[in-house]
């Protein structure tokens, strides 16, 4: 729920500058009073949703936060694409907050020289920050075309296995604590259930932390089938934005929005969060750790703490 100008632009295609902090600011809070309930976790931003859920009371005590660290859209080129913080936003602020974790964004393509490197350098340095603050670090990347061949989603579909793989391998051998990956290639053009699930678990191989799935804006039925075939390969769960929600934005006036939210979209939540619960890895097994006791307590171990 993290999104901001590919909300505005959700809310108001023709006019996306004129959707204002009012109507943004409300369309969290719906979101979160319907979906939060049903979820370990919600993710937000600062400028719209982290701050005013929790003043507003729209975020459940037993739920957790995750809040953004990055600035919407990106820098430099289509081709070329930087990330950038959020600017007067932190780590401390975000543990201050109350929040459980912050997420960084990254957009990534390791074949992509003159950008990549950048890319490592501030992920590594967020970790490093994180590490300090004791705070977990949640990073979640995004590949992208970068030669006019790869703008047809069928030729980029067949390229993309390698990038989001190579991807993860790169990442999470930074010390960062979980990490959001997509789905490594699209369902519609490579139908073949059993390749779908292998291509799963070689990402399930190639990360060093627990992962997670992301949406990518997919409709519902096909995220759904994501979340099973990666739970099935070793994925400790989803976090899903617009495949749950994306039909409220032209749902019509707020009260409809709202019982769509209530009906629909929190039905979808309970359904993926059983998909998880059925078929994911926990966290700590991925780890190597037993969940009923996650280390060993030696005497005095405070005082090197």
């Amino acid at each position: 729920m993290d999104h901001r100008g590919s909300l505005q632009r959700m809310l108001n295609p023709e006019h996306p500058d004129r959707v204002t902090y009012r109507e943004m600011v409300d369309f969290k809070l719906d979101l979160c009073r319907a979906l939060a309930p049903h979820t370990s976790a919600v993710l937000l931003d600062p400028p719209y949703g982290a701050g005013q859920a929790i003043v507003e009371g729209a975020l459940p005590g037993g739920t957790a936060l995750l809040v953004s660290i990055e600035a919407t859209g990106y820098a430099g080129t289509g081709e070329a694409r930087a990330t950038e913080l959020l600017p007067n936003w932190s780590v401390e602020k975000a543990k201050r907050l109350g929040a459980s974790a912050t997420k960084l964004l990254l957009y990534y393509r390791p074949d992509v020289e003159k950008v990549a490197p950048k890319q490592l350098d501030l992920v590594e340095r967020l970790a490093q920050e994180h590490e300090k603050a004791e705070f977990p670090l949640l990073v979640e990347t995004r590949s992208y075309p970068i030669h006019d061949s790869e703008r047809d989603p069928r030729e980029f579909a067949r390229i993309q296995p390698g990038i989001v793989i190579e991807t993860a391998r790169q990442i999470t051998a930074l010390p960062i604590d979980i990490f959001k990956t997509e789905f490594p290639t699209s369902p519609l053009y490579e139908p073949d259930e059993d390749r779908l699930l292998e291509l799963c678990r070689e990402l399930d191989r190639a990360s060093r932390v627990p992962w997670v799935i992301l949406s990518a804006g997919v409709d519902y039925e096909l995220f759904r089938k994501e979340v099973k075939i990666a739970c099935r390969a070793g994925a400790s769960g989803f976090l899903g934005g617009r495949a749950l929600w994306q039909e409220a934005t032209s749902a019509g006036p707020r009260k409809e929005r709202q019982r769509f939210l209530e009906t629909v979209g929190a039905g979808r939540a309970k359904e993926l969060t059983a998909l998880a619960d059925s078929y994911g890895t926990p966290w700590y097994a991925k780890m190597g750790l037993d969940g009923e006791r996650l280390g060993t307590i030696e005497q005095g171990w405070y005082e090197a703490y």
